[in-house]
């Protein structure tokens, strides 16, 4: 498989070395001091991009990736508020999308189980929720993509909650709490608190190699389809 790297800083060169144990080609690395090669002449020639920038760069990134009808999968995020501008383009084009909070299997199967969890503890609202998110501080957005994903999931199955807040700690919201410090990879925790006991669940990454590979399969599974998909359908 030969691979655009859209965005060439740890996690894009982490990407290329993983990718090459796995037998595949690097055929364009796009960074700030390069844009001129992120052109369809260069781009066309990869069976598939690998995006990993910044939030104000991904929405023109993916466009350009449809342009020259190479599938992308992109771990960008902070763009969201764009992604139904996104799916129509991608429908119009007939291109291929998958995007992801974040790509390591184990966050996702992560994933899984706080909707589980979020179902059983739906009847019992007197448990007090919080999600707390721990990156290094180069990470830009905040919360993180994948605490966001979180709490969405929670939505989606408890009937207690209907929106996720970054500072505020009332009823029916779902408070986040950021942490930046120097040297985490990511740490995850959900934590449901009663006057009588605490149940807790975390996911704790220790090196970026898990989102890497990931992404990498995320790829290798994106081959010959068209469409719009997550990590769900990798893992499916």
């Amino acid at each position: 498989m030969k691979i655009a790297l859209i965005g060439y800083g740890k996690m894009g060169k982490q990407i290329e070395e993983i990718a090459k144990t796995l037998g595949h080609e690097i055929v364009l690395r796009i960074t700030s001091s390069n844009k001129s090669d992120f052109i369809p002449e260069y781009l066309s020639k990869a069976d598939v991009a690998i995006e990993f920038t910044r939030p104000e760069a991904a929405y023109e990134n993916i466009i350009k990736c449809f342009d020259s009808n190479v599938p992308v999968v992109t771990g960008t995020t902070g763009w969201y508020n764009r992604l139904d501008d996104i799916k129509k383009y991608c429908t119009i084009k007939n291109g291929s999308l998958l995007y992801a909070s974040n790509f390591s299997i184990g966050v996702n199967i992560f994933f899984e189980i706080n909707k589980r969890l979020s179902q059983l503890m739906s009847a019992h609202n007197h448990y007090k929720i919080k999600i707390t998110e721990e990156h290094h501080t180069q990470k830009l957005d905040k919360p993180s993509g994948t605490a966001i994903t979180l709490a969405e999931g929670i939505i989606d199955f408890n009937k207690n909650f209907n929106q996720w807040s970054l500072f505020e700690d009332k009823e029916n919201v779902i408070p986040i709490e950021s942490i930046r410090k120097d040297d985490v990879v990511g740490t995850h925790v959900i934590s449901y608190t009663s006057d009588e006991d605490d149940l807790t669940i975390s996911h704790k990454a220790f090196i970026r190699a898990g989102f890497a590979k990931g992404a990498v399969i995320a790829a290798e599974w994106l081959q010959n389809k068209k469409g719009i998909f997550t990590m769900s359908d990798v893992l499916k």
